[in-house]
């Protein structure tokens, strides 16, 4: 495509440099021509079907032939006889002849073919005074075209032959021309900010009126459309003028930059402390490699932004190149062609926008283009694994997909960086546990047992005694996780997390500024169109409306809660409600399957049953439920967006934040239900040998000596990393599948087609290439902040099971990021820029998960822990080295009080007459046997008060950070204040000006109202008559 392309539109410059001026006629034609020909290739409608080919001389030994073009009627109004003689004004100079081979030449098509398209025409001939002729026959040898009948070479032909030679200008490069055809109207300056598409072989009657009522409709709002036809799939270029978007910025209030105003310049932050700077400095050169090239991404000068007024136009800084970004061209038209009406008579809700048309295939779909230069920018310098280390060019990030993507990628890239701290600190929990293995008198006592302690079975009858040195192994991983550090990183984590929060408000605050949406209200919003359609099909409201004797949008925003909003909402947290009960259902069938699998174990006898039972069944139903887990995250992906579209959400904040809360829901049941029930439930309420607590007749699962800590890590392992696994693998090879996939489809539809001579598309210009990509969906962002937030929840919730949670979120978020860019810039059509001041609903999430996690946290440590019995137990005997914990923790059992004894007894269990179990109850031969002795009374409200006092601490200190850290930094306040005083002074004294030359003009002079009054006719009173009159 390329090399056709660049030879073509080559020649087109050779010629052009011959020519100053061609009649308006034909160069509209020819900018047709160029598009048609090239853009569309085989499949351009017409009459006839022609059969071109081109032949080089025998010097050149090259030839070319492709039938099947199809004349297009874009160029059926260009005539001329296309012959030329050589000698005259016919034939093109000797010095464009040389330059042609020359350019042909340099494609190396010598000897061998090229793709020019067909139907050129294009005559490069040698010999004689003329040399070449373009579509005719030259005074040498034959041109290329044959009979010169080619419109397109005529018209070339005729352009070179009438224009003097004293007007030249300078040939158009391919570059150039791409630069203004790809993005660009056909006259080359208009750009194209939307477009829209449609069947061209939609031949409804209802669906073409449709469109031209919705085209008539956005015309008739300013805008100005181009169409481009002659494919199978038409296209409609938007393009907004100046005066529409000033109109647009006005009404949905957005803020654009101003001019310099006075005293703009000494806005200058105060001047740091000498520490300060010097560690600034330091921090600087540490981290230089970081830093962002300048050269690519130049720093942003900082303006003042003002809410766009056209009564203050002569105030903003119209002349700059980016004063209306493509985000905010994109966001203007986008509200425009959301509220148009598509049906003539019939202007209600339900005939609206763009979003209708293309539900009821009337357009295939509406989208904004790529920017091929900036984007491949962003691909090498952002999308880029190899950049992961390098910090994110977010104020260009902002102008190409919208202050809402990017504000995304800035919470993500600190979330990531926040995560540094953290992930060192784990680090070091996990070293000293490595440090510290051989010292822990729990795993040193299991270890050396030597197989003196028989534990009782660990289900009835079917499962056999075994020896406590099983859980070796099992109990030293444990202590990697269990020990001293605990509270320590726990302790960290609680302060971390409102330190996060409270600093991503501060960062967010100065972003938000710097991109002119500081005060941005969501209150100012206009409604949804989907939600004036559903007001306009309620009954109700329509009943209410019309007592009121107004239009049902009279009762816009405030529709009756009870009588309207309520049974949807109703109904859909019912139905919410109902599948989070199936989760839970889901997770406890698992739990079921740990029991079964517990006691089929035992019925086969496999010699190393309780390393199975430690460390690989709670490897195999965690892999289990990872699969569960994901299966239903797409069912309620899919349901959360059901359900919210049944509510009344007026805005699209609105909307936007109902769906959010459903998911994440969803997830929080779907993903933390197994965490929550090992770390608090398992192995809690099991009963004691003589009594055990069952479930559907299955004993419930016990922890092993060393607590259940060890298998709560293991389960976190492996849902949050085989989650982050699974969500990479479907970002990025889904996306790439579907595109390959709809690629070859069209590919074969083509072949499959091309004997029947039906078109097909060829991607060889910026709207069909954008057209092939996937479409960028509204939830998009909602699946990548999700992702985002359940890692966080991991982190925060469940990280003191394992302490290097954050350093496998760190990695994964580091490669996120990038893959996150590469995901929207390659796969995905451009979205439409939105506007935010924050990241909505998901920071209030956040707070309220962190805020659960203190409780966690502290329930974790009071009983899935041995810190709490270890301290009880130093206090009440005095043994500082717990040489003999292990004892004090494990109960004695008869095993003649067994009411179903174990029927598979080994030999060498034969003559146990006592086991031991993990509980604090009284021995067999106690005055109260098996009952709960007062030790265990003690821990408990040890382990209670432990809890009280730790969230207490932990929720006054994270008081006082959120109290001492500001959401807006005291320099950034400083510098809004100062911002805000010059710019009213600055519209005062505008105001000031506007009405002193208002009044200038509208009062006249004193002299000239005196004349006036003079010379003004009255009445004689000298009987002269009726009509007499004189001047005084």
């Amino acid at each position: 495509m390329d090399e056709r392309e660049s030879l073509y539109f080559d020649t087109i410059s050779l010629a052009d440099s011959e020519a100053a001026a061609v009649a308006a006629a034909h160069r509209k034609s020819l900018s047709q021509s160029r598009n048609t020909i090239y853009h569309s290739a085989v499949d351009l409608a017409g009459d006839g079907e022609t059969r071109n080919s081109m032949r080089l001389g025998n010097s050149m030994g090259w030839q070319y032939q492709q039938p099947g073009y199809r004349q297009s009627t874009a160029l059926e109004h260009l005539n001329g006889n296309g012959h030329g003689n050589g000698n005259g004004a016919g034939g093109v100079m000797d010095q464009a002849d040389a330059a042609i081979a020359a350019q042909m030449q340099m494609l190396g098509i010598q000897n061998g073919r090229t793709h020019l398209p067909t139907g050129l025409g294009l005559g490069i001939a040698g010999g004689g005074a003329g040399g070449a002729a373009v579509g005719g026959a030259g005074g040498g040898r034959p041109g290329l075209g044959g009979p010169g009948d080619d419109e397109v070479s005529r018209c070339l032909l005729r352009q070179s032959s009438t224009v003097s030679h004293k007007d030249k200008k300078l040939p158009i490069t391919y570059s150039q021309w791409k630069l203004r055809t790809y993005r660009r109207f056909n006259d080359g300056k208009r750009s194209v900010d939307f477009v829209l598409a449609y069947n061209g072989e939609d031949l409804i009657e209802e669906h073409r009126r449709k469109r031209e009522i919705f085209e008539a409709n956005l015309q008739r709002e300013g805008l100005e459309l181009e169409h481009y036809v002659g494919q199978r799939v038409h296209f409609i270029k938007l393009h907004a003028p100046l005066q529409v978007l000033y109109r647009y910025a006005e009404i949905l209030k957005i803020k654009l930059p101003l001019r310099p105003i006075p005293g703009q310049e000494q806005i200058v932050e105060e001047s740091e402390h000498e520490f300060k700077s010097c560690l600034t400095r330091m921090c600087r050169s540490l981290f230089s490699s970081v830093q962002l090239n300048t050269a690519l991404f130049p720093e942003r000068e900082a303006r003042i932004h003002l809410e766009f007024s056209q009564k203050y136009l002569e105030l903003y800084d119209t002349e700059h190149p980016n004063f209306f970004d493509a985000s905010t061209r994109y966001s203007i038209i986008n509200f425009i062609l959301q509220r148009q009406h598509f049906v003539e008579g019939e202007e209600t809700a339900d005939n609206l926008g763009v979003e209708k048309l293309i539900q009821d295939g009337i357009y295939t779909c509406a989208y904004t283009l790529h920017d091929k230069e900036e984007r491949d920018r962003l691909l090498k310098e952002w999308a880029n694994i190899g950049k992961w280390k390098n910090l994110q060019p977010l104020d260009h990030v902002k102008d190409y997909f919208g202050a809402k993507v990017a504000l995304y990628f800035a919470w993500l890239g600190f979330y990531t960086q926040m995560l540094i701290p953290v992930s060192i600190i784990g680090i070091i929990c996990f070293i000293y546990g490595f440090i510290t293995w051989n010292s822990d008198p729990i795993s040193r006592d299991i270890c050396n047992d030597n197989g003196t302690t028989i534990m009782c079975p660990q289900c009835d009858r079917s499962c056999d005694y075994w020896k406590l040195s099983e859980t070796c192994t099992s109990s030293k991983f444990n202590y990697l996780i269990d020990n001293s550090m605990t509270v320590v990183f726990a302790f960290v984590m609680a302060i971390w997390a409102v330190v996060y929060l409270e600093f991503w408000k501060r960062y967010s605050a100065g972003l938000v500024h710097r991109w002119g949406l500081t005060g941005f209200n969501h209150n100012v919003e206009h409604p949804r169109p989907q939600y004036l359609a559903k007001i306009s099909r309620s009954k109700k409201i329509a009943q209410k409306a019309s007592a009121q004797g107004g239009l049902p949008n009279a009762l816009d925003p405030d529709v009756p809660f009870w009588s309207i909003k309520f049974l949807p909402n109703f109904t859909s947290y019912s139905i919410m409600v109902l599948f989070i009960s199936i989760s839970i259902i889901a997770i406890a069938a698992i739990i079921i399957y740990r029991m079964a699998q517990r006691a089929s174990s035992s019925i086969l006898g496999s010699e190393n049953s309780m390393t199975y039972k430690v460390m690989v069944l709670p490897m195999t139903a965690g892999i289990i439920d990872l699969v569960v887990i994901s299966i239903l995250d797409l069912v309620y992906s899919k349901l959360a967006v059901k359900l919210t579209n049944y509510e009344y959400c007026r805005t699209q904040t609105e909307y936007d934040e109902s769906l959010t809360i459903k998911y994440y829901v969803f997830q929080f049941v779907n993903y933390y239900s197994s965490l929550f029930y090992i770390a608090f439930l398992k192995g809690k309420f099991v009963g004691y040998p003589a009594k055990y607590n069952t479930v559907l007749g299955f004993r419930q699962e016990e922890c092993n000596p060393g607590g259940c800590l060890m298998e709560l890590c293991m389960q976190l392992v492996i849902i949050m990393v085989g989650k982050q696994i699974v969500n990479a693998v479907i970002e990025m090879l889904v996306p790439y599948l579907m595109r390959t996939i709809k690629r070859y489809i069209q590919h074969y539809n083509w072949y499959r087609r091309q004997h029947e001579d039906e078109p097909r598309l060829v991607p060889c210009n910026q709207f069909t290439e954008d057209y092939n990509l996937l479409p960028m969906e509204n939830d998009s962002l909602y699946a990548e902040y999700l992702e985002m937030v359940v890692q966080y929840g991991f982190i925060i919730l469940f990280s003191l099971a394992f302490p290097l949670a954050p350093l496998l979120a760190l990695i994964n978020n580091a490669i996120e990021v990038r893959l996150d860019a590469i995901k929207m810039l390659r796969f995905f059509r451009r979205p439409v820029g939105m506007r935010a001041r924050d990241i909505g609903v998901w920071h209030n999430i956040m707070t309220v998960v962190t805020r659960i996690a203190v409780a966690s946290s502290a329930m974790i440590i009071a009983f899935s822990t041995n810190l709490i019995p270890k301290l009880v137990y130093k206090h009440s005997t005095g043994d500082h080295e717990l040489n003999n914990y292990l004892n004090f923790t494990l109960a004695y059992f008869n095993t003649q009080n067994f009411q179903s004894p174990p029927i598979s007894t080994s030999s060498q269990y034969a003559n146990i007459t006592e086991c031991r179990y993990t509980e604090f109850r009284n021995p067999h031969w106690d005055e109260h046997p098996y009952k709960r002795p007062m030790i265990y009374w003690k821990i408990l409200t040890i382990r209670l008060t432990f809890i009280v006092v730790y969230q207490n601490i932990i929720s006054m200190l994270q008081g006082i950070l959120r109290w001492a850290v500001p959401d807006v930094s005291g320099r950034l306040l400083k510098r809004i204040q100062r911002e805000n005083f010059l710019l009213r002074e600055h519209i005062i004294e505008y105001e000031k000006h506007q009405a002193q030359a208002q009044l200038q003009v509208q009062i006249p002079t004193t002299k000239e109202s005196e004349t006036a009054l003079h010379q003004r006719p009255q009445r004689r009173n000298d009987g002269a008559g009726d009509d007499a009159t004189s001047y005084v």
